[in-house]
């Protein structure tokens, strides 16, 4: 056999061994060139052994390949803390142009994240790492989906009651928290539900079947097993059948398709219900795309939506979701009806004219309806807006309550409704298609925090707060934020809390009334708003005390009047609460328009800005 030949054959066996490195390194799904990518994506997953974070990286996959122009590279961390840092740096020298990552542990992926972010884009999936060092945060809301297992299960116990085991996943994650702090949210208020045990199978089936055959002796009478996932639930049934024991009804989450996944499970008639838990796989992509085209209206946060499946909307949930988007003509200008709430505020008025300035730059036909901060008012803008026949209808609602009636109305004429920058509380939770705006009880952890901070040294801090309109969903979630957190800290103390209807004159009356009644020492004044803290900087002005130095003020809002009274010293700190939402709202109205699923909530970006930094930051203020 001639040298050339040898030489040749070893040629070929190169050129394939190199060409199956290339592939098993890189995740490709086809051949391309190099000259066809315009960009290469990232994706570190926690781990390939929960069969959802396996459909995870398979949506991911499966909508990277309807773009020709896309590259992903796919790493597993297997569990591991260290080796998912490892993997992170690795695909950071391969030079992608943005990183996808669903965190194995939040505290421990935190640090490399924040460095991924200072030099790319990063989409953060399922659990959120510590701080805000990120472009992105897709996930689900697991309280909320707790809070619907909870009722759930309330419901199948009717009036009777009964006992219930609980199976959470891995022990501290942020999923487990999350989900069995819902769950026993609504459970512990029915005292004739007895939650018998609760124990922890790291979301495999295996482990559930096994520690469940350890329990059996101890199960008895329990009517129904909530397992924090469909694969725990199904290990669940099956060591119980195993030992003869039938009758008890079984609930899951995630509701993934396929043998033995949730909705297989549960058309069986294996599990009574399951919880869809969105990936949030296909989502990355779809806003990786926008983030790298720098297409306008990219949120902070976006919280997917979960519904219950039963075996009554199985089929059909099924076939929903194998339907191709939703066709429309998008020769049509897309028509919102938004009614305003009023002008109570300098941060209404830039939040009224982001969105009429969005709109004319997204090409949609906006209708507007001024409500002078009424909400029958707003109640008759929505009634006209369904007979208009408007395609998208977005409002503030000036109260969380009081809606259920007209927005039935809209969802009789197929007619979607967005909250803007206020949610509501309704009934039924389909009423509202998506909420759009800020983490209010984030903004009052944040000014809480900054407190902490402030009084490190002190011994006693008595703060006086000023709530925004009663009843509103800021003041409630502003209030519960804020006292969640000095809550914990007993040197501080709430001496009074007074409602200023976020208006400026309110807040100075208010604030009035109280140093005129007030006997207690006054160190703080808490403010839901700039425009009431600059009322009761008046106020204090006017009794010859020294705001910002005889009594420390912190409010939300982060108006550009509130850095121009840090840099004179009368305010302190401001907590960013962003108006300027109308390309966020815009881009859902084309999103929708466009048979995109829409978030249950899109959050904006925020910030706290203390004095210091006053001077330096307000040339940023855009309102």
């Amino acid at each position: 056999m001639g040298s050339s030949y040898l030489k040749g054959l070893a040629m070929v066996v190169l050129l394939v061994v190199l060409s199956l490195f290339a592939f098993m390194g890189c995740g490709r799904q086809k051949e391309e060139s190099s000259d066809d990518i315009k960009y290469l994506i990232g994706m570190s997953q926690a781990n390939l052994v929960e069969p959802w974070r396996v459909k995870m990286t398979e949506e991911i996959k499966e909508e990277a390949e309807k773009h020709d122009n896309l590259k992903v590279i796919f790493t597993d961390a297997a569990g591991n803390n260290a080796k998912q840092v490892k993997d992170v740096e690795e695909l950071l020298t391969e030079g992608i142009d943005l990183l996808i990552i669903s965190p194995n542990d939040s505290k421990a992926l935190t640090p490399v994240v924040a460095k991924a972010y200072q030099n790319i884009p990063v989409i953060v999936l399922d659990r959120a790492v510590e701080g805000y060092d990120y472009t992105l945060y897709i996930g689900p809301d697991n309280n909320m989906i707790g809070r619907q297992a909870g009722a759930h299960v309330v419901e199948l116990l009717k009036n009777k009651g009964g006992k219930v085991l609980e199976i959470q996943g891995l022990s501290g994650s942020p999923p487990v928290l999350g989900r069995s702090e819902g769950f026993r949210e609504i459970i512990d208020k029915n005292s004739k539900i007895d939650l018998t045990a609760s124990i922890y199978a790291d979301w495999q089936s295996d482990i559930a079947e096994d520690k469940v055959n350890l329990l059996k002796d101890n199960l008895s009478g329990v009517s129904v097993i909530f397992a924090q996932n469909d694969h725990m639930a199904y290990g669940a049934y099956k060591a119980m059948t195993a030992n003869g024991i039938n009758g008890i009804k079984y609930v899951g989450i995630d509701g993934l398709e396929g043998e033995n996944g949730g909705i297989d499970l549960v058309k069986k008639g294996i599990l009574e219900s399951t919880f869809r838990c969105p990936t949030g796989g296909k989502e990355s992509i779809i806003y990786a795309i926008d983030i790298l085209n720098q297409i306008k209206g990219i949120p902070k946060k976006i919280i997917l939506k979960s519904s219950i499946i039963t075996k009554d909307n199985a089929e059909q949930f099924l076939n929903e979701n194998k339907k191709a988007s939703k066709e429309h003509d998008r020769n049509i200008t897309p028509v919102l009806g938004y009614a305003i709430v009023g002008n109570e505020s300098m941060w209404r008025s830039a939040n009224t004219q982001s969105i009429k300035t969005a709109a004319a730059e997204s090409g949609i036909e906006l209708i507007t309806v001024e409500c002078e901060s009424s909400q029958q008012k707003q109640i008759d803008a929505i009634r006209s807006f369904i007979k208009q026949k408007v395609d998208v209808i977005a409002f503030s609602p000036i109260v969380e309550t009081g809606w259920d009636e007209v927005l039935k109305e809209a969802k009789s004429a197929g007619i979607p409704v967005i909250c803007s920058d206020r949610s509501l509380r309704v009934k039924d939770d389909s009423l509202e298609t998506t909420f759009i705006g800020s983490d209010f009880i984030e903004e009052g952890r944040r000014a809480a925090r900054w407190l902490e901070g402030k009084f490190s040294d002190s011994s006693n801090v008595n703060i006086v707060e000023l709530t925004g309109t009663v009843g509103s969903t800021p003041a409630i979630e502003r209030g519960s934020g804020f006292l969640e957190v000095i809550g914990k800290n007993k040197k501080f103390n709430i001496i009074r809390s007074e409602s200023a209807d976020f208006l400026k004159v309110e807040g100075k009356k208010v604030m009035n009334d109280i140093l005129n009644s007030e006997s207690r020492k006054i160190d703080v004044v808490y403010s839901h708003n700039d425009d009431m803290a600059f009322g009761a900087i008046e106020a204090i002005e006017k009794h010859g005390l020294l705001p910002g130095k005889d009594i420390v003020i912190v409010s939300i809002d982060g108006v550009k009047s509130a850095f121009q009274l840090m840099m004179a010293g009368k305010l302190n700190c401001t907590v960013e609460c962003n108006p300027l939402l109308g390309n966020q709202l815009m881009k859902a109205v084309n999103d929708y328009m466009n048979g995109k699923e829409l978030p249950v909530k899109i959050i904006t970006s925020e910030g706290v800005f203390p004095q210091e930094s006053a001077k330096k930051e307000i040339v940023n203020r855009k309102y």
